[in-house]
This record gives C-alpha cells, sequence and structure tokens, in this order.
C-alpha cells in the first residue's frame, strides 16, 4: 500500500513540464471556448457528512462565465436532496468537470463556490420563463484541461460501444430494489410526461 507523498513520489515519480504549465489560475481562451461548448459538468463538493458528485446538464454554455476568474451554474430541478448546495454553505471548495460530446480532453475548474438567490440573477437563467431556484457562483482557483487517455480508453463518445437501454437498470427497477411493494414500471411509463413538466 502507498500511504504517504514519498511513496507516491517515488512510484510514479514527477509529473511533465507540461502537466504543470496547463494549470493556470485563471481562464484563457482555450479554457474559455470549452467551457462555452460544454452541455454537461460534474460538480464536487464536500462536507461534514461525506463527499458528493453531482451531475449538471443543459444547453451548451449554461455554465456562464461572469468573468475570467468567476463562474455561474444554474441550479435547475431535481430529486430535492441539495447535498451539494448543503455543502457548499459549510465547505465553500468546490471541484468542476466538464465534458464536450465529441471532444476527447475534459476541462477541470478547482474553486470556492456561494449560493446566489438575487432575484435578477435568477431571472437571466429562466428557461421557458422559468428561473433556478439558486445560482451557485464559483470563485476560480485553478483550471486545467486533462488529456484524452480516460475517453480514448473508454470510447466514451463511440456509438458502437453504446449500451442497449434494457441493460442497465431503470430509475423505476433501482428504486423498486430498495423501496418494496413500489411501483418500478409505472414510475418508468410515467417518467416522460414527468420529465416535460419538471425538466425547468
Amino acid at each position: 500500500m502507498l500511504t504517504t507523498i514519498e511513496q507516491l513520489d517515488a512510484h510514479y515519480g514527477q509529473p511533465s513540464a507540461r502537466a504543470i504549465a496547463k494549470e493556470i489560475k485563471r481562464l484563457n481562451a482555450p479554457y474559455r471556448a470549452f467551457i462555452e461548448h460544454a452541455p454537461f459538468v460534474a460538480l464536487a463538493t464536500a462536507g461534514p457528512e461525506g463527499l458528493d458528485c453531482s451531475p449538471r446538464g443543459d444547453a451548451p454554455g449554461f455554465v456562464r462565465i461572469v468573468d475570467d476568474g468567476t463562474l455561474a451554474i444554474p441550479d435547475r430541478p431535481g430529486n430535492n436532496r441539495v447535498d451539494s448546495l448543503r455543502n457548499i454553505v459549510r465547505d465553500p471548495r468546490v471541484a468542476l468537470l466538464f465534458l464536450v460530446p465529441g471532444a476527447g480532453e475534459t476541462l477541470r475548474v478547482n474553486g470556492r463556490a456561494a449560493i446566489s438567490v438575487e432575484p435578477a440573477l435568477l431571472d437571466a437563467f429562466a428557461v421557458a420563463g422559468k428561473a433556478p431556484r439558486a445560482v451557485v457562483l464559483v470563485t476560480i482557483e485553478s483550471v486545467y484541461f486533462q488529456c484524452s487517455k480516460a475517453l480514448t480508453r473508454s470510447r466514451l463518445w463511440d456509438p458502437s460501444r453504446h449500451v442497449a437501454r434494457g441493460a442497465v437498470p431503470s430509475a423505476g427497477a433501482m428504486l423498486a430494489a430498495v423501496s418494496p411493494g413500489f411501483d418500478g414500471p409505472g414510475y418508468d411509463a410515467a417518467l416522460p410526461e414527468r420529465l416535460k413538466q419538471t425538466l425547468y
């Protein structure tokens, strides 16, 4: 087992100069462009109860660049657990991982977050007349791209590797597995209409 920094350094060696140079403290033009094209970001947070990593997605550019050091992420309707938000109010440290369909690289942002419910800001993120409940403002502390090795190995964007939907448990099936007597098929059948009504 590797249990110290010294053991890790001895086992892995040092990162290349390029791996260090790509990390900067504010957005540059290429990093801005990546965020502007991203329809998906994973938001990682930490709090007294533990860690959380939450998917966030919308039309490309839904994460808005306020300036080169600040991002704004609308909090759209979800399951109302608000695990990420509960963590942020107690520990503002966050990490973001942006994905762009078809791109092998990902973009990583580390920083500190705050939660705004300022009415004008919420209205600025409205879709079909529906504003988010809050907007997460992220002050960037570091940003860098991750090379394409992970997505190349996974062949994430390769349609020939896409799994048939029936091979993966549905939301209804997973709920039924933890809630005896729950009507999983009924839940799944109603899901498309429910999404139409609650997506925004």
